[in-house]
């Protein structure tokens, strides 16, 4: 077995975007409630994915497995 990177930038590509700079200095209030927001968009689109998936309907369960994948490295990078 390959051992998997440890560098924060691998594990959530979002930390490698220029804009994930301007989300580090948000004050902490705006960065708390930005991250409730997402984290809520993640667990509704994970939930989504699952019932595409249960549904048969393959593209949108891929769909929804990526927003929800992309809202929680958005909810990492937010969270105080």
């Amino acid at each position: 077995m390959i051992a998997r990177s440890s560098d924060p930038k691998v594990r959530n590509p979002v930390l490698g975007l220029p804009a994930a700079k301007r989300l580090e200095i948000l004050p902490p209030e705006a960065r708390a409630a930005l991250a409730a927001v997402l984290k809520d968009i993640a667990q509704h689109a994970r939930a989504k994915a699952q019932e595409s998936w249960r549904r048969n309907k393959g593209p949108m369960a891929v769909y929804w497995k990526a927003v929800g994948a992309y809202a929680t490295h958005l909810y990492r990078v937010t969270r105080p």
